[in-house]
């Protein structure tokens, strides 16, 4: 069972390196950055975490396929796991549809082009020579020439039910949005299979303290997302001891890894609480 934290996307960038230093000296298991449009890119700030400790699992949650050239994205997380063996989770997604769009990206056959990037990244990362002609992606002969001695995980970022059985086909892992109540992460694990080693990440939101601005707008934007009510939105809140049972819940329910994502003021003081409620 593992704990991860989530560098909020609206956290500014700068306050990154301080942000992994100090999650470096406490228990938790992983720092979690993500890549959403507009906001920053994975890769960099992966680096930028990676180098600026010495201890966590640094996971990029996610690149959106349909921005990243896998030949291209093997090459960024061949490098950056032969600088930080063992300490690299790569998750890789859709993206939202609605961004795709917004920047020329979209694909006709997104569940095509995501098992094929998948399929590609991790055997360019295992070594491999790699020459695909599919529908959404085409390789000729490429491999890396510094491949990683540590091969990292490459997990899907997915929700829909064929992407999950998709992931559980194609995947190392797979990483669940955050949400997702405990009692209905079962019915996920059914849907993605997956064999011995398959990592499930869930994201969760936590929110100490009762329910604030940051959180309602969170549940708001994120029950959209997810096409539920607001009130199916699960959240990670009340008080420490609360929110330490929910993560418990979620580890007892299937995830190997839960990833809190603080919301609202001082998350780092957020996630002391959660671990010392842990």
């Amino acid at each position: 069972m593992r704990l991860g934290v989530m560098y909020d996307r609206d956290l500014p960038p700068e306050q990154l390196v301080p942000f992994a230093r100090a999650l470096d000296e406490t228990s938790v298991h992983d720092l979690w950055v993500v890549e959403d449009l507009g906001w920053t890119g994975g890769i960099s700030a992966a680096a930028t975490a990676l180098a600026a400790t010495s201890r966590l699992r640094v996971g990029i949650g996610i690149t959106p396929a349909p921005l990243r050239n896998p030949a291209l994205l093997a090459m960024e997380l061949g490098n950056l796991a032969r600088l930080h063996p063992g300490r690299l989770a790569a998750g890789i997604g859709h993206g939202v549809g609605d961004w795709m769009r917004q920047v020329g990206a979209a694909v006709p056959s997104p569940l095509s082009l995501l098992d094929e990037t998948i399929t590609s990244v991790r055997a360019l990362l295992r070594g491999e020579r790699v020459t695909l002609d599919g529908k959404e992606v085409h390789l000729d002969g490429v491999s890396l020439v510094h491949p990683p001695i540590v091969v990292p995980p490459v997990l899907a970022g997915v929700k829909g039910p064929r992407s999950l059985a998709l992931s559980g086909r194609v995947a190392d892992g797979t990483i669940l949005p955050e949400g997702i109540a405990p009692a209905d992460l079962p019915g996920y694990v059914s849907r993605i299979g997956g064999g011995p080693g398959h990592e499930l990440v869930v994201f969760a939101y936590l929110g100490l303290g009762g329910e604030t601005e940051a959180t309602r707008a969170a549940v708001a934007g994120q029950a959209g997302f997810l096409g539920v009510a607001p009130e199916q939105v699960a959240v990670a809140g009340g008080t420490p001891a609360e929110a330490a049972a929910h993560v418990k819940q979620l580890w007892a329910a299937g995830a190997a890894t839960v990833a809190v994502r603080p919301l609202g003021a001082d998350p780092l003081g957020q996630v002391k609480a959660l671990l010392t409620a842990l």
